[in-house]
């Protein structure tokens, strides 16, 4: 079995389970139809917490790409697209984008994937990022005047596209949702599930993944880790950190 093969069959299988957590009276008439957008070096997790908060809602979940070729992730996980931009649907019920700080440094400046984003989120009913994808959403246009969140390093550089950046896990603008740094989306895929198919859903998923999460350390955050934890982390990632803003400050100034 090659990995395209086993990606298929990882979808499918979580349909099933979805499909087999209720009844044919609880699912919904109509599927979700969701565009998650997947590029070389983005984050697993960013993708894999919320898809399968999105699997559990019966939702039709387009992995797209500028190509058929796998995608590489910050694991070394290959991830098969199961469309191009290009043959991709115009519009959906949500834009997801997922982070990964070189993979989305890259992409602010790739005019084929900014213009995908920027036409697809005019039409999306949800427009939707966790981590870093919301720089690409911001360099596409579609943060202007919303208020948004990021990766803790990255919030500051949200105000160079036009959004107010907010220190929450999870940010709800009307139409947009943008989640914090990858394990905030989890909370980020079930917020947005109680957007589209209520709170008792949401809370079905949650109990169903028992998501009920006790960290063993308490340094999650830079207020709760301390400045010696966040001087490492910055002074390891300062040259990614220096790029982003730079590729920001670029695509800003043609926004």
């Amino acid at each position: 079995m090659n990995r395209r093969e086993f990606n298929i069959m990882l979808a499918a299988s979580s349909l099933a389970l979805a499909a087999g957590s209720a009844g044919a009276e609880d699912q919904p008439a109509n599927k979700l139809k969701v565009i998650a957008l997947i590029y070389p070096g983005m984050i697993l997790l960013d993708l894999a917490g919320p898809l399968t908060c999105f699997n559990m809602l019966i939702a039709d979940i387009h992995l797209v790409s500028k190509t058929m070729d796998p995608v590489k992730t910050d694991t070394g996980v290959t991830i098969a697209p199961t469309m191009t931009l290009a043959d991709c649907p115009d519009e959906a019920d949500v834009l997801f984008v997922p982070g990964g700080l070189g993979g989305t440094t890259a992409m602010m400046e790739d005019a084929e994937v900014v213009g995908f984003l920027r036409s697809r989120g005019a039409k999306a009913k949800f427009v939707t990022s966790v981590c870093t994808g919301s720089l690409l959403l911001g360099a596409a246009g579609l943060l202007k005047g919303k208020r948004a969140t990021s990766h803790w390093y990255t919030r500051d550089l949200l105000p160079l596209f036009g959004a107010t950046p907010v220190e929450e896990r999870v940010v709800e603008d009307g139409n947009v949702v943008t989640g914090a740094a990858v394990t905030a989306g989890i909370d980020f895929g079930l917020t947005l599930a109680a957007r589209l198919r209520g709170e008792d859903t949401a809370k079905f998923i949650q109990l169903l993944i028992e998501y009920d999460p006790h960290p063993p350390f308490d340094a999650g955050s830079p207020d709760k880790a301390g400045q010696t934890l966040v001087s490492s982390v910055l002074s390891r990632r300062a040259s990614a950190l220096d790029a982003a803003r730079a590729a920001a400050e670029r695509v800003s100034r043609q926004l």
